[in-house]
């Protein structure tokens, strides 16, 4: 195989390394809550908060950051965001407060956002938008490993040698495969592999802000994250709490469980995301509508029926979020043209954190001090009502395939 051909690959095979790094990371937190909450004694608010405060700063650099990378290099800025985010995942070691850890994270938050938010619009340019749904899942296969080794990895060592020693498992990676990243080749021009129609709404911020294609995949996005980010910050602490699991074995099962529907779900979904788009425009949107709906019954059951089928139930629930990992983070690489495309993915980052993830493990937590955490679940169920409900709006604006003329109203203009 030729250098050109490998070079798509081996960047893609590095950006996916350093999401899971990144996931690893970010997930050993939620494995360790009931730990830091021993040594600290903070509430579940503000442990919630912890998470908050991450992706508060997480989604206000966004923005910035895709804006610098439509207009620089692209690779620099993910470098530096690898050594910025190895070096906070150093600072653990000097965390004697909770305080200190809130710092802690709104450093990691920072330095997160680079690889996240510029990594698909690097991989958009690196392959045609007919094959971004397989690529694009690949790339977040991180998302599902990345968690259940952070699970898996905060509930081992956390229990042996404190909720410290997890954290720094990632730290030297990072280090090494920002580097590598940076010196594997030559950065693929912007546009490269466009073939779709450059348009007002396509090409310009101003349209951006009225090309309904992205913003109804985006508002779809912002849910889902809502309750993904919910369910994975509070599910271990609800097995030990309310199901009496030890800390360790929760997070291991758990951890488990969301590798294998982890993986299933996201390959899947990508392959199927592009099997659906070859034949209809609003493919990616309607098979991410359909998995938001069909994972409702197994978290209603996982959280309110028989608890000894609650792993299973949990389990499918699980693969249907997952299935739509690829296509709908694809729609949104397509809703958009390569000249603002990182600036769409910041845009979007800080809008899904902002609904999503930045608030639900608080408001979870704020409703478990007040009631019971099994009671706070009950807001997922809503969101992913909502994503589904959007996504299938979003149908309607779907941009075309290329080849296709453009409709009225399909986020683009003719």
């Amino acid at each position: 195989m030729s250098s050109r051909a490998l070079r798509p690959l081996l960047a893609l095979s590095l950006l996916t390394g350093l999401n899971f790094l990144n996931y690893i990371d970010r997930y050993i937190l939620f494995g360790v809550q009931p730990l830091i909450k021993q040594e600290f004694h903070p509430s579940d608010t503000a442990l919630g908060a912890l998470t908050t405060v991450f992706f508060i700063f997480y989604m206000c650099s966004a923005p910035g950051i895709g804006f610098l990378a439509d207009r620089k290099s692209r690779k620099l800025i993910i470098t530096v965001g690898a050594l910025v985010w190895s070096g906070a995942t150093l600072m653990t070691a000097v965390t004697h407060s909770f305080r200190t850890l809130l710092v802690r994270h709104t450093i990691v938050g920072i330095g997160e956002a680079t690889f996240a938010l510029i990594a698909p619009a690097y991989i958009a340019d690196l392959y045609t938008e007919d094959r971004r749904g397989r690529v694009l899942s690949i790339f977040y296969l991180a998302i599902p490993v990345g968690a259940a080794l952070g699970y898996i990895i905060g509930g081992a060592l956390g229990t042996t040698y404190g909720w410290r020693a997890p954290f720094y498992v990632c730290a030297v990676p990072g280090f090494l495969v920002g580097l590598a990243f940076y010196f594997s080749g030559k950065e693929p021009e912007r546009g490269e592999k466009e073939v779709s129609f450059s348009t007002f709404e396509r090409t310009t911020f101003a349209g951006l802000l009225r090309n309904p294609a992205f913003w109804t995949a985006v508002l779809g996005m912002a849910f889902m994250t809502f309750a993904m980010g919910g369910i994975s910050a509070w599910i271990p602490t609800f097995l030990e709490r309310e199901r009496g699991i030890a800390l360790d074995k929760a997070n291991y099962y758990f951890g488990v469980i969301t590798v294998l529907t982890g993986l299933a779900g996201t390959m899947v979904g990508g392959w199927i995301g592009d099997w659906m788009l070859s034949r209809s425009r609003s493919g990616y949107y309607l098979l991410s509508a359909v998995s938001m709906l069909l994972a409702v019954p197994g978290a209603l059951y996982a959280f309110y029926g028989n608890p000894a089928w609650m792993f299973p139930a949990l389990g499918i629930s699980e693969f249907f979020l997952f299935l739509n990992t690829g296509p709908l983070n694809a729609a949104i690489v397509n809703s958009v043209a390569a000249p603002i495309r990182a600036t769409a993915i910041g845009v979007e980052l800080f809008v899904i954190h902002l609904l999503g993830d930045a608030i639900s493990p608080t408001i979870i937590g704020a409703i478990s001090d007040r009631s019971t955490l099994r009671l706070g679940f009950s807001v997922t169920l809503v969101a992913m009502l909502f994503s589904a409900a959007i996504l299938f709006v979003g149908m309607r604006f779907a941009p075309p395939r290329s080849g296709e003329p453009a409709l009225a109203g399909a986020g683009v203009t003719a």
